[in-house]
């Protein structure tokens, strides 16, 4: 039977169910006119009480209504599963000698908390979520918080980490429902306490899963070598912030998939990425990949930021344990600080690179990592700018891998406004990826694979 809707009502407030054969109403309302749309047209039943449709249609209209309720139903389950929940606020207030940390919600969430120390931290563990945080939310902080950053830390975690002025106790850890016009809020009590007193709150298993980019090694064609690209920084990472708003993460990443384009272009290179989105990974994750992968060549790729806006240009930096100059110095421990960033137990990694150095120190890893520093400083030269004395070395705890020649590139200063406006744009960019693409080239020219 082909269902044929009907005509407009033929009057005001009429309440009406509309059908070939089977009309009815849906409820009775004492205003209401009452009518059903049938094979002769629009047929009036009554008004408001006084309706009185015959047997057959009292009975289609319980079967259609149980049909109805059942698709919305459906239909709302289908598009609750569907949606990703949405962080929509944060507020930050005293709660009677405790700081009260608040997430505004549009779904109810699982969660976790625990705290971290070295330097003290609150981690607090979400699924997927979106992020829909203001400016001046991101830059709350009240008692012991100082300031937060958020994001994704991989496929089935969203997270947020706070830096504490000091220790602290979870004291409370609860999600209210939607009331009036707040949807749901999970809450964070903490309660400042003495350092002796402080108990690392062990953390869920899965902020310590394998990383799963190690699964997703690709084969090595024969003859091919391996480059693997790292973006620095990442999801509840955002590494340096410049003077624009830009996150040097998403400047990284944008290098990383640029460069990678340009390199498989010429058909001779395997290029891997230790991240392809917006998720963070830890420092030891990032080297275990160059060396699961067995690479030839790492490249790190960050951009700096510095309190004197005038200073613009690009840096090269490989591995030492004495640094080349204290600006390098300060550099890397900055960069070091980067699982903590992400709300990694610093503790529990390794973050000491002079445990590796004899080894590299025997070997022509370092070697290697110079020559093509000193391939990649004049090419720089050529096409972009770079600091005097470019090259430069320090203990970067990225570029540890013993067996893999490792360079970290520091594209230009996000504080300087000339730096931040070119490496936002495609073409901007394209002088540093022609530049190191070149490099590369000349690298494997001279130390075939």
């Amino acid at each position: 039977m082909i269902v044929v809707p009907p005509p407009p009502f033929p009057k005001r407030n009429v309440v009406a169910w509309a059908k070939p054969a089977d009309c009815l109403p849906l409820r009775l309302e004492s205003s209401a006119l009452y009518m059903w749309w049938g094979e002769r047209g629009w047929t009036t039943i009554g008004r408001g009480a006084n309706a009185q449709p015959d047997s057959r249609i009292v009975a289609a209209a319980s079967r259609l209504v149980t049909l109805l309720l059942g698709l919305l139903l459906t239909a709302s389950v289908a598009a609750g599963a569907g949606t990703t929940p949405t962080v929509t606020g944060v507020r930050i207030g005293d709660q009677g000698g405790a700081t009260r940390f608040v997430l505004d919600l549009t779904a109810d969430v699982k969660f976790s908390v625990f705290a971290l120390d070295q330097p003290y931290r609150l981690v607090i563990d979400l699924p997927p979520v979106d992020w829909q945080i203001t400016k001046a939310d991101e830059g709350r902080k009240f008692g012991v918080i100082q300031q937060f950053r958020y994001g994704r830390y991989d496929e089935k975690t969203s997270r947020l980490v706070l830096d504490l002025s000091g220790p602290v106790e979870i004291a409370k850890t609860f999600v209210l429902p939607p009331d009036g016009p707040f949807k749901y809020r999970l809450v964070v009590d903490v309660k400042p306490i003495r350092a002796e007193a402080f108990v690392r709150t062990p953390p869920p298993a899965v902020a310590f899963a394998a990383p799963s980019a190690l699964k997703t090694v690709p084969s090595k064609p024969a003859g091919k070598p391996v480059i693997v690209l790292d973006p620095g920084h990442g999801g509840v990472d955002p590494g340096t912030i410049g003077l624009s708003g830009v996150k040097e993460k998403d400047i990284t990443l944008a290098v990383a998939r640029e460069l990678r384009t340009a390199l498989e272009a010429t058909g001779k290179y395997t290029v891997i990425l230790t991240r392809d989105g917006d998720t963070f990974v830890a420092l030891n994750q990032r080297v275990a990949k160059s060396e699961a992968a067995a690479a030839s060549l790492f490249i790190s790729l960050h951009a700096d930021s510095i309190a004197t806006s005038q200073i613009t240009g690009a840096s090269v930096y490989t591995l030492s344990k004495t640094a080349s100059d204290a600006a390098a110095d300060a550099l890397a421990a900055r960069e070091n600080r980067a699982d903590a960033a992400g709300g990694l137990p610093i503790g529990d990694q390794p973050t000491d690179v002079a445990a590796i150095l004899i080894s590299l120190l025997q070997g022509e890893t370092m070697k290697f990592s110079a020559s093509f520093a000193s391939l990649l400083v004049p090419e720089l030269s050529k096409s972009w700018h770079v600091l005097p004395t470019a090259h430069r070395f320090a203990g970067f705890a990225v570029l540890k891998a013993p067996e893999v020649p490792s360079v970290l590139i520091e594209l230009g200063y996000l504080s300087n406004s000339t730096d931040e406006r070119a490496l936002t744009r495609a073409d901007g960019r394209k002088p540093v990826i022609d530049a190191i693409a070149r490099a590369v080239k000349q690298f494997f020219d001279q130390h075939p694979v």
